[in-house]
């Protein structure tokens, strides 16, 4: 058996592999040489020994398991480690024993090693609850990002998203994903050392560090998290001091397989005054853009939200909200809580009139169409008709629809009367208006290349 060692430690590595990530596996594993195994001992070379320190504290158990299980039971485990290159001199260095020391007596029970290592306190995540997953609506503009955090959040520091680099304008639910991480791996994993830190924060706790002279304790601390989620990174600019040491604990905690989630306001592509050995490491992982939510994800906000508060908002004053409040989603809900306060203060019902009075309040409001000549132009545009085409009494399937079409847009998107919109439009009157608007409704809820149709035209329209 003593010749085989090569090919036992491979099958011990098979396995190593198999229980804990890449990252760990080629910093911790891949450098280690097999020399031997004689008289049921196992010998490792390794680089240091701090190597030694390290797999003995992090991976003895998982190691003893698995040499017991692919050599046999009772292998002991002995390390050498090289400390002259030249000369070939080594030293070696055994493995802690298997079995428990026996205890103390009690007169010594009070005697603490210098060497332990203490039990780590609890910290306080600094999370907010309210930002989790099951709020966090999903749409075009967040879907990348919002699965990738999920993915995080079942198996932090083993996925190929490290660090997530997450970015978009203010507003549009960069810190709301962040926290949903932070939130769902705690649920995942109690046990995981989570911390959600705004740059900001970080900064001053690095400057009061340097004053204190701890900026070993800081770094200390922050290498003893397993996931790290640092808001507004971009805050870190121009800050030579606090740039250096975060690369420090980025590395040690990318090496170590713990998870880093970053979020800024821009891509590390135009982020300026960064170093540029940080931009490279935000690069590593994962660059995901939250981008301004479309129409049906503010749509989706807000009915969630006015669902959640036991509100009662009509249909068309939330596709109103959703029309006009376009920027992000925190406008989105100042608007909701605008119109709330507005009915109730002053007993009006909750309608478009008070809706838009409320909007141009809080926001700029977003551009209106109010031309039914423009609409009924894009639509005979998209579907290659002529403008005669939809005015004629022709049934064919595609200028009807076309025509419906442009009724249902016109009604939705200007403040023409029914009559004025059919008169437009083929010189109908306003209960084929109606007619139409309700079979566009009708198809847009059944038929999804319909519906994809329509959202198209208004985005032309919009554009």
């Amino acid at each position: 058996m003593s010749q085989n060692f090569q090919l036992l430690w491979d099958r011990c590595l098979k396995v190593i592999k198999d229980n804990i990530n890449e990252t760990s596996y080629n910093t911790w594993f891949a450098p280690i040489v097999p020399l031997q195994y004689e008289n049921n001992v196992f010998v490792l070379q390794v680089p240091s020994q701090f190597f030694v320190e390290y797999i003995e504290e992090k991976y003895i158990d998982l190691l003893r398991m698995t040499l017991y299980r692919e050599v046999k039971v009772g292998t002991r485990l002995e390390y050498r480690v090289l400390i002259d290159k030249s000369s070939g001199r080594e030293t070696q260095i055994p493995s802690a024993e298997e079995t428990p020391k026996p205890k103390q007596p009690a007169k010594s029970s009070a005697y603490v090693s210098p060497y332990a290592k203490p039990q780590l306190q609890e910290i306080d995540p600094q999370l907010n609850p309210a930002y989790n997953f099951n709020n966090l609506i999903e749409g075009s503009s967040n879907k990348l990002a919002r699965t990738a955090g999920i993915s995080i959040g079942n198996d932090p520091g083993k996925t190929i998203f490290n660090p997530l680099f997450v970015y978009g304008q203010s507003g549009v639910g960069k810190t709301h994903l962040a926290n949903a991480i932070g939130v769902m791996t705690k649920q995942m994993h109690p046990e995981k050392r989570v911390l959600y830190v705004p740059a900001n924060t970080f900064q001053i706790q690095y400057t009061d560090a340097v004053r204190n002279n701890t900026v070993n304790d800081f770094l200390n601390f922050y290498q003893t998290i397993d996931v790290l989620i640092l808001d507004d990174i971009q805050e870190f600019s121009g800050k030579t001091g606090t740039q250096n040491t975060f690369f420090h604990i980025f590395n040690h905690l990318h090496q170590t397989g713990k998870q880093l989630v970053l979020t800024s306001d821009r891509s590390p592509v135009v982020m300026q005054g960064m170093e540029q050995r940080l931009l490279t490491r935000f690069k590593w992982g994962l660059s995901a853009e939250i981008e301004k939510p479309d129409f049906e994800l503010r749509k989706g906000i807000l009915k969630h939200k006015i669902y959640r508060d036991g509100l009662d908002f009509p249909g068309e004053v939330v596709d109103f909200i959703a029309e006009h409040v376009t920027d992000n989603v925190r406008d989105l809900e100042g608007v909701l809580v605008s119109i709330l306060a507005h009915s109730t203060l002053t007993d009006m019902p909750i309608d478009i009139a008070l809706a838009e009075k409320t909007i141009s309040r809080v926001v700029h409001m977003a551009s209106k169409v109010t031309s039914v000549e423009k609409i009924r132009d894009v639509v005979c545009d998209y579907f290659s008709l002529s403008v005669e085409a939809i005015s004629t009494r022709s049934r064919k399937r595609e200028v009807v629809q076309a025509r419906q079409i442009a009724m249902y847009l016109s009604k939705r998107l200007t403040k023409n009367s029914l009559s004025s919109i059919g008169a437009l439009i083929g010189q109908r009157d306003h209960a084929t208006v109606l007619h139409a608007c309700k079979i566009v409704n009708d198809l847009m809820e059944i038929d999804k290349s319909f519906r994809s149709s329509v959202q198209d035209i208004e985005k032309r329209l919009k554009a």
